[in-house]
């Protein structure tokens, strides 16, 4: 696997349980820190259309 730069939100900052992203080249990858290995490959088109549905409550429970 690729060295990447995983960032996560402040919220989580010391959780075991958050997200995290990487961008590289154009794509961005997120994955939680609870499966490292298991990562989602998103363009940036996609990565935008993501937060903008969370931002406007899409994916409330």
């Amino acid at each position: 696997m690729e060295n990447r730069s995983w960032i996560r939100p402040s919220a989580c900052s010391n959780a075991s349980n958050c997200p995290e992203v990487a961008i590289a080249d154009g794509t961005v990858y997120v994955r939680s820190s609870l499966l490292p290995d298991a990562v989602a490959q998103l363009t940036t088109d996609e990565w935008r259309d993501l937060v903008t549905a969370i931002r406007n409550g899409e994916y409330d429970l």
